[in-house]
């Protein structure tokens, strides 16, 4: 399954978590120091949800889609954001 929202089209991005070693010059030491740098991925909250859309009268099955996306669904309707998203 791929990992994108097929509402807003969010997928994961990139980035480094920083390791540090040392206590910090304003705590009393002699400074933090980089021991590594590794690479890591920030995934999207995907969920699969029903979603009832009262202009059709039925529900529609959304899969891949992410919590904000639910949230914008309920701001905007379902009928126009799926819409717009070319799911409809």
């Amino acid at each position: 399954m791929a990992r994108r929202c097929s509402v807003t089209g969010v997928k994961p991005i990139h980035g480094t978590r920083v390791h540090r070693r040392g206590l910090a010059k304003k705590r009393g030491g002699i400074g933090m120091h980089v021991t590594a740098v590794t690479h890591r991925e920030f995934f999207p909250n995907l969920r699969c949800r029903r979603v009832w859309v009262p202009q059709l009268g039925r529900f529609v099955r959304v899969r891949r889609m992410t919590a904000n996306a639910l949230k914008t669904m309920a701001k905007n309707g379902a009928f126009r954001t799926l819409q717009l998203a070319g799911i409809l």
